[in-house]
């Protein structure tokens, strides 16, 4: 699995959380899903996922894991 090696600044997490809200506001809400989903997973909420449902379905959320790597790493998403 290829992670995104892509971090961001909280303003562009925002800017991005906004831009979702209006897509979910017009009734797109499954390009909203799409969009919040490019943002990075906060670490702390991989590892609850990783430890209740497992890590397939950490890996299959569509979820940016990039900061999820910079903090447990890469061996961390394949076992």
């Amino acid at each position: 699995m290829m992670v995104q090696a892509q971090t961001m600044t909280l303003d562009e997490k925002l800017a991005i959380a906004c831009k979702a809200a209006a897509l979910s506001d017009a009734g797109d809400k499954e390009g909203a899903s799409r969009l919040i989903r490019t943002t990075p997973l906060p670490p702390y909420l991989a590892k609850v996922i990783k430890e209740k449902v497992g890590l397939d379905c950490l890996l299959n959320t569509g979820w940016n894991l990039s900061e999820v790597e910079a903090e447990f790493g890469q061996s961390w998403l394949s076992h």
